[in-house]
């Protein structure tokens, strides 16, 4: 199998979120894509005797789900803080989109905060379910409990403690909401509604 590749991201100075705690939340994100990488390294020794190594297999099996979502979901993240604060296009099809469903992608937002401020450690997740031309937001727990079958992540925030807890603490969760939607590039969300459709 063909090992998946740690991406590298330009991420600029940020509004409230420091540089410092971005270079151990990346260190992180490296972490995720090693283990997926060594997970199926693993897996490739344990099938020389899968019967006697069944339950093992099996057991690494189960991690990958968490890995790899960890590594993806990571990967929409930090992608998203890059090139700096953006605004979307004035023709953008996410907008137009959005506001079938929502009065504006402002009041949109009011309720994705919302959901973000879920107790509990995961992420927020605006998806795009192509099958029914909808966005859909969902909380997952961790990362691999609750990811939509089907469905295109178009927008994802990190609500591990871990991505803020150093620069805001752990009282300071709605700050960390408000400070990472100052730093957005929706460019960036555009072109990953553009490539979910």
């Amino acid at each position: 199998m063909k090992p998946f590749e740690e991406q590298k991201f330009s991420i600029g100075e940020l509004k409230g979120i420091s540089a410092k705690n971005i270079e151990e939340h990346l260190k992180l994100y490296s972490g995720y894509v090693k283990n997926l990488n060594g997970i199926f390294t693993k897996l490739g020794e344990l099938m020389a005797d899968a019967e006697k190594n069944a339950y093992l297999i099996g057991e690494l099996h189960r991690r990958i789900g968490f890995e790899f979502n960890g590594m993806r979901n990571h990967e929409y993240y930090f992608r998203s803080l890059e090139g700096g604060p953006k605004s979307l296009p004035v023709d953008s099809e996410f907008k137009k989109l959005i506001e079938t469903q929502a009065p504006s992608v402002e009041a949109a937002m009011v309720g994705f905060k919302t959901l973000a401020m879920t107790r509990g450690i995961g992420w927020a997740i605006l998806y795009y379910d192509k099958k029914v031309d909808q966005l859909v937001p969902a909380w997952i727990d961790e990362q691999h409990l609750g990811q939509l079958q089907g469905c295109s992540p178009v927008l994802a925030l990190d609500m591990w403690e871990h991505s803020y807890v150093a620069d805001y603490q752990p009282s300071g969760k709605k700050q960390y909401i408000e400070d990472f939607f100052a730093n957005l590039n929706w460019e960036v969300i555009e072109e990953n509604f553009k490539s979910a459709k």
